[in-house]
């Protein structure tokens, strides 16, 4: 309890999967949180958190659209005095295409919440963080941030973007004692890859087998593998962590 006590925590795309879970787990170790997400479920995530004796609000957030993410944030600091720590965890798969086949308005969807979202959150928290004397930015890469695959053009090159915009903000913003790493999930059953299973028109516990076998582990990871790795690059336990990469996977990439 109370790793990340008094700290207030902005979790984009926070209505479910690695979000959710990285919004109970910072809440529970004492984080006020802000769930933000496209997705109106996000409010019965920020209800179930109250529910529990946590601090948790919900904003409707596009973080495509900058406008949307500096009125947000505005209003997250005006309702808790700070912004602490920003996870950015927004992000979508598009459809699985070989690069010839791409068109340029799938290209620009998967960009747009998954490069440009990262961009725009990371550049109106700071002066919120340089306020509360420095703070952590968390961003949800994934493993196809560091290898590659025959399957999704956009996809891959979104998450290799995310990890080395990760690594020159850690380096940029190192002096306002902001840190910046990223997280590389390897297969975690979230309704995020339950569409990919379901785009592969696989049943879904054919699809965990088969996905799972390629970890060394043996299985597909949980949301919370990925939460309590939030919750970790969050607190002061990481206060010497910068501009790295926290790869949890099953071993997936160590193959």
């Amino acid at each position: 309890m109370n790793r990340v006590a008094h700290k207030v925590a902005i979790v984009t795309g926070g209505a479910m999967g690695l979000g959710e879970s990285a919004c109970r787990l910072l809440a529970r170790e004492g984080a006020r949180v802000a769930v933000t997400d496209i997705d109106s479920k996000g409010e019965a995530v920020a209800a179930a958190i109250r529910a529990e004796g946590g601090e948790a609000r919900f904003w409707h957030l596009d973080t495509a659209k900058e406008t949307q993410v500096a009125d947000v944030f505005a209003s997250i600091a005006a309702t808790w005095g700070r912004i602490d720590v920003l996870v950015n965890n927004a992000g979508i798969a598009g459809t699985a295409k070989p690069t010839d086949q791409v068109s340029e308005a799938e290209w620009d969807a998967v960009m747009a919440v998954n490069v440009k979202g990262v961009f725009f959150c990371t550049k109106h928290v700071i002066a919120y963080m340089r306020q509360a004397g420095g703070g952590s930015i968390i961003n949800l890469s994934s493993i196809y941030g560091l290898i590659g695959a025959p399957d999704n053009p956009p996809y891959h090159a979104s998450k290799g973007a995310v990890r080395l915009m990760t690594k020159t903000d850690a380096m940029l913003f190192a002096p306002d004692r902001i840190r910046v790493n990223s997280i590389h999930p390897g297969y975690i059953w979230t309704p995020m890859v339950a569409g990919v299973a379901e785009q592969s028109q696989t049943d879904s516990e054919a699809f965990k087998l088969t996905v799972g076998s390629l970890h060394p582990l043996g299985h597909m990871g949980e949301a919370d593998d990925i939460g309590w790795g939030v919750v970790y690059l969050a607190s002061d336990e990481s206060k010497f962590i910068t501009g790295s990469e926290l790869v949890i996977d099953g071993g997936y990439t160590a193959r």
